[in-house]
């Protein structure tokens, strides 16, 4: 299968190099003319338009930022007839089911595939894809997004995907504000926060998010946030605990967890937290 690599950073160039390495005649195309070069340095055929693109290949692979960038390459895709569109991207699934029509109306294919496990994955081919669409679009796109996950999931009709992701986005950001709760804690008690997190994983109260916390790049959680709670509105659902995550967890940042873990102090929500003198109540 030939497959157009839409959007070659940092997640697009693994997940290509994967795809090559697998097979696959890959070609990609960026905006940003270092990232085209990147991808032709990696072995990927780089495109210079996404006219060009669009010709030569039979399914679209979008690893874009975001909702509108995902409605602009299916416009530009409109003469690649036959062709089937996956969405590596994370978006609103509502942006998912407003593309459909005009992509089947032009005989081509719509598949959400957005991933889990991050630039880490991306870089071992342990992604985790969270499909959305028909059974036979998920089917015929399996070999290709197998090369670079751990496991293809067909979660339901098309935009489940999305809806997949977000709710695991909600618990991997739930978590970062527990995770960095329960050790500001131990760091307040004079107790190594980075010990502490390594007792935590062999306790009940372990997350996914935990053992890899220290990697966690706090890149997207206000748009992944803002997306969660947009569902929750439309919806209807009151969620208490996710509004107020949506709220603190934009106040994190990498470095904050970074000095969490192996600094002497940490700071959280404009506070200065040093470990607690046997004076003033600490253990001694």
């Amino acid at each position: 299968m030939r497959v157009a690599v839409i959007g070659s950073g940092e997640m697009g160039l693994a997940m290509g190099g994967h795809m090559l390495r697998k097979g696959f005649d890959v070609s990609a195309f960026d905006v940003d003319a270092e990232r085209l070069r990147q991808a032709g340095e990696l072995g990927l055929q780089p495109k210079e338009s996404l006219a060009d693109a669009a010709r030569s290949a039979e399914m679209f692979l979008l690893v874009v930022a975001n909702d509108q960038q995902v409605i602009d390459v299916c416009d530009g895709l409109s003469e690649a007839v036959g062709a089937t569109i996956v969405v590596a991207a994370t978006i609103s699934p509502e942006t998912m089911l407003g593309l459909k029509p005009r992509i089947e109306e032009r005989g081509q294919r719509l598949v959400d595939a957005p991933v889990v496990y991050g630039a880490s994955g991306a870089r071992d081919g342990t992604l985790l894809s969270l499909c959305g669409g028909e059974a036979s679009d998920v089917e015929s796109v399996r070999p290709v997004l197998s090369s670079y996950s751990r496991d293809v999931v067909h979660v339901g009709p098309l935009g489940a995907g999305q809806v997949a992701k977000s709710c695991n986005n909600l618990l991997h950001w739930i978590h970062c504000v527990a995770n960095f709760e329960a050790l500001l804690i131990a760091k307040r008690y004079g107790i190594d926060a980075q010990r502490m997190r390594e007792i935590l994983l062999a306790c009940p109260g372990a997350n996914g998010t935990l053992a890899r916390w220290d990697t966690t790049r706090f890149t997207w959680q206000e748009k992944d946030m803002d997306v969660t709670m947009d569902l929750a509105q439309k919806a209807g659902l009151m969620l208490p605990l996710s509004a107020q995550v949506d709220q603190l967890v934009k106040t994190l940042k990498a470095s904050d967890v970074k000095a969490l873990l192996y600094g002497p102090e940490a700071t959280y929500l404009g506070r200065t937290v040093r470990p607690l003198s046997a004076g003033e109540g600490g253990l001694g």
